[in-house]
């Protein structure tokens, strides 16, 4: 395998990281939210959507589970998938048989349910995270570390960071400075080659606008050049 990838193939595996990993946050929020909607509290889903700036409308929990996953707005998870889906078939050459078909089938999966009105229940939820953890899980396992598979994790991790200050800054810190790391150690890795890249900072910054820009810059420069 080549040790250099094309800037556009990087872009999408850097985006289908961040998709999928959008997709497990973005489920694992939803789960959260439908019990307290179910339980204790009927607004729980207008509140989780608020941080998405989408103003959710529903009238009991399962129509929360449908706007939710299927609504007329950008966070949709099958909107998710659909770009996951493209990225995944720009880069295939440079993706195992195994999360290649994991990926189509996640997306099969909700537009199926969506275009048979199949039930949007637990099941959904939980076959679509157990493919999105056997996807990462094959990618760890992996023995030869392709230069493929860093534009892959660092796309996961941004999006995980990106989350944690946008959900959980104060409680998180310690974990968003871990991953805050880890990105840095990635970027240094695949600039380490290239002489005529700028030299990228670390992430840093103090309030979340800060942090979120210095992130994206980060990205930009070792993404874009």
């Amino acid at each position: 395998m080549s040790k250099y990838i094309t800037g556009n193939v990087a872009t999408n595996l850097y985006w289908l990281g961040r998709y999928l990993e959008r997709t497990a946050i973005t489920l694992r929020e939803i789960s959260t939210a439908y019990d307290k909607v179910i339980d204790t509290d009927k607004d729980a889903g207008v509140k989780l959507y608020d941080k998405f700036d989408v103003e959710l409308k529903y009238v009991n929990a399962y129509d929360f589970l449908k706007e939710a996953i299927f609504g007329k707005h950008n966070a949709n998870i099958l909107n998710i998938l659909t770009n996951a889906r493209e990225n995944a078939i720009i880069c295939r050459h440079l993706l195992d048989s195994e999360a290649f078909g994991e990926i189509i089938e996640l997306h099969a999966l909700f537009l199926s349910t969506h275009n048979n009105h199949l039930e949007i229940d637990y099941k959904l939820i939980d076959h679509a995270q157990s493919l999105i953890g056997e996807i990462w899980n094959a990618r760890a396992m992996r023995e030869n570390k392709a230069l493929s598979d860093s534009f892959f994790r660092v796309g996961k991790i941004v999006e995980e960071a990106d989350y944690r200050i946008r959900f959980h800054e104060e409680e998180d810190q310690e974990i968003i400075q871990s991953i805050f790391e880890e990105i840095d150690s990635i970027c240094e890795y695949l600039t380490k080659d290239h002489e005529d890249l700028p030299k990228v900072k670390k992430v840093k910054g103090t309030t979340q606008d800060e942090r979120l820009t210095a992130l994206n810059v980060k990205i930009d420069k070792i993404i874009i050049g």
